[in-house]
């Protein structure tokens, strides 16, 4: 048997004759690296084992000791004052609680408890405190605060204890303080922790989560003045979160900047009093359901708000630190919120209510732009007005007093507030061919109504100003028939004296008849008048950046349709007929202005649905021939103009001027 050919001890190469076979070179070179690669092998061995077992304990002491956190500096935000410099929104100090969920105790029993204990002393529910902590779970660099402006006995005690809360850290923070507790409230706004939300859309302007920032009024429109920029400050702690050193600043805080606003403090507070008082004459006039309003200030020059009044109000420094839980409730809560009658609401911006007679000068501006009147036509004022061809069938609108039955011309009607005058001109409205539009409605929509003012704090309701078509569309459906869908003269008669659908704010009303002081011009309302740095010397701050007010656009009203409607203001508040001649007749400045009295479905607990209660309202300028101010009052369900709103707007003349009126008693409108 012939034997086999000895194998190879590498595998032949078919391009060689014959195979690899390992020389004594090249099982040296292969020792080589074995012992090479052992040796490394053996190093990195040696040195492990130095580590995890020689120096081990060495290591994790180091690392205990050595957990460094960056923690935010809060930065003072800027005040806001008064035209004149008086403070209304400051800082003061404070103390808060963070949380690092990092440094709880990894088990869940012991953090409960942890968290349990907090929330006794902090007062904030141990379930609101997880929420907060899941938020921040994709974000471990930024603690959780617990609770903000903790009193000194709640300080006192964590920090004693400081071994027992792990995890827990004390910090400085700025609380914010208002002077004039609820003067302005609804204006000023108030504070609060960026939401998700919020964070979301500011993202990419520098906002973090965390962050304070302004969430309503002046304080959320200028909010980016107002902030500042935080600092941070790098602190050691132990593995359970203890401070192993003292705070070390990084990068100190940059303070926000000052905001003056156009509001002049006493004015305001002239104005909310007022509201108050105005309440307390329904009541005394039987008008048990008077129970708010809204005043409004306003240079009609160039639409600087000099105060902005709403009532029922309420303290911002409820939302401050702890927060007032059972008065938060009056804002947050809407059922606790209505019991109250809405508070938090800025009647004089979103409040919307039917203006009643103190629309007649629009419509008398309308109708003699679209040559349906001339201002000394004389039209009669009687008891009633009939609307309708069919005999017995007619629509009757009643005026508000029937011991009238004469002609007049525009000043006196109104001056008289004659509804049966302004009735008439409805119809002349209604009756126009359908090429010539709804003129009536076009220039109230010209004066400012049915759409925002543009003022710069809101939000602020747009009104609303009937037409055909919106008739057509608000009750479509199958829920109404096509009579309700018709224009019917009626709607015309009762637009024409401010009734009907029609709805306005103190705000636009307040811009119409600026307009009608300043000759024709229409002013944007603001608010904020400048930002400026803070300086040592509070008499002379630097002013960073000035907001100038809007420019005034032209109306296209013709100028002696304004004076005759001037002319009948100002007979409203001095001639004998003048509906409130009792009121302004004997103040020392000219005043002019026109009272209203609309009627508007309310709910009034013990009323059947449907009950309509009176809208008290006044609005007019001084001085008469160079005016410098605009008021305009309304008192809901506070009956005639001339009883509650008309006395309300004397008082806030009277601060402006520094005057004193008397107060003549007679019929009112």
């Amino acid at each position: 048997m012939a034997s086999r050919p000895p194998r190879a001890f590498l595998p032949s190469d078919p391009r060689v004759s014959e195979p690899y076979r390992l020389t004594p070179q090249l099982a040296f070179r292969v020792a080589i690296l074995g012992a090479l690669a052992l040796g490394v092998f053996a190093v990195l061995f040696l040195r492990l084992w130095a580590l995890q077992i020689l120096s081990g304990p060495k290591y994790a002491a180091a690392a205990n000791d050595n957990r460094v956190r960056i923690s935010p500096i809060d930065a003072p935000r800027g005040a806001i004052v008064d035209r004149n410099g008086k403070p209304l929104v400051v800082n003061t100090t404070g103390s808060r609680v963070e949380l690092w969920p990092a440094d709880l105790p990894k088990n869940w029993p012991a953090q409960r408890t942890e968290l349990r204990k907090l929330s006794k002393i902090v007062d904030v529910p141990v379930r609101e405190i997880l929420a907060r902590i899941k938020e921040r779970e994709n974000d471990p660099l930024t603690p959780v605060v617990v609770q903000y402006g903790i009193h000194s006995d709640q300080y006192t005690y964590i920090r004693e204890r400081k071994d027992e809360f792990p995890g827990v850290r004390l910090a400085d923070s700025y609380l914010r303080k208002y002077p004039y507790r609820a003067l302005g409230a609804q204006v000023l706004g108030h504070i609060g922790e960026i939401s998700k939300e919020e964070l979301a859309r500011r993202r990419k302007l520098g906002y973090k989560a965390g962050d304070i920032v302004g969430q309503a009024g002046v304080e959320a429109t200028y909010d980016s003045y107002l902030r500042g920029r935080d600092g941070s400050a790098q602190l050691t702690v132990d593995s359970r979160g203890r401070p192993k050193s003292t705070i070390q600043p990084t990068l100190n805080p940059t303070p926000g900047n000052n905001l003056r606003l156009t509001l002049d403090i006493d004015l305001q507070r002239a104005a909310e009093r007022a509201l108050k008082y105005g309440i307390q004459l329904a009541h005394a006039d039987g008008k048990w359901a008077a129970d708010g309003g809204a005043i409004v200030a306003l240079d009609p020059r160039d639409g600087a708000v000099l105060a902005l009044a709403s009532n029922p109000t309420f303290q911002p420094a409820w939302y401050v630190g702890r927060g007032d839980k059972g008065k938060l409730a009056r804002l947050l809560n809407q059922n606790v919120a209505e019991r109250y009658n809405y508070p938090g609401l800025n009647r004089a911006l979103e409040g919307a209510y039917p203006p009643g007679s103190t629309f007649k000068p629009v419509t008398a501006i309308a109708a003699m732009q679209e040559h349906l009147l001339l201002p000394y036509e004389s039209i009669l004022c009687s008891p009633d007005f009939k609307v309708g061809d069919i005999p017995g069938k007619e629509q009757i609108f009643k005026n508000w007093t029937p011991n009238v039955n004469q002609w007049l011309e525009l000043p006196a009607a109104l001056a008289m507030s004659c509804d049966t005058y302004f009735y008439d001109i409805g119809m002349r409205f209604y009756d126009l061919p359908a090429n010539r539009g709804h003129p009536l409605q076009s220039w109230a929509s010209r004066l400012g109504f049915g759409r925002p003012t543009g003022i710069d704090v809101g939000p602020e309701s747009e009104g609303l100003v009937p037409t055909p078509e919106w008739r057509q569309k608000r009750f479509a459906g199958k829920d109404y028939g096509e009579i309700d869908r018709t224009w019917k003269p009626g709607y015309s008669v009762q637009l024409a004296i401010g009734q009907g659908d029609l709805l306005v704010t103190p705000i636009q009303m307040s811009v119409a008849y600026s307009l009608i002081a300043n000759g024709g011009r229409l002013v944007t309302p603001h608010i904020a008048e400048d930002v400026e740095q803070p300086t040592s010397d509070p008499r002379a701050p630097r002013v960073l950046r000035r907001f100038a007010s809007s420019p005034a656009r032209a109306s296209g009203v013709d100028p002696g349709a304004l004076r005759y409607v001037r002319q009948g203001l100002f007979s409203a508040t001095h001639s004998s007929i003048g509906t409130s001649a009792g009121v302004f007749g004997n103040f020392p400045v000219p005043i002019s202005g026109k009272t209203g009295t609309a009627e508007k479905v309310v709910h009034v607990p013990g009323y059947p649905a449907g009950h309509t209660e009176d809208q008290s309202w006044w609005c007019g300028y001084g001085p008469d021939d160079s005016p410098t101010i605009v008021v305009c009052a309304v008192i809901e369900n506070g009956g005639h103009g001339g009883t509650a709103a008309a006395p309300a707007a004397l008082k806030v003349f009277e601060q402006y001027f520094h005057k004193q009126g008397t107060i003549v008693p007679k019929a009112s409108d």
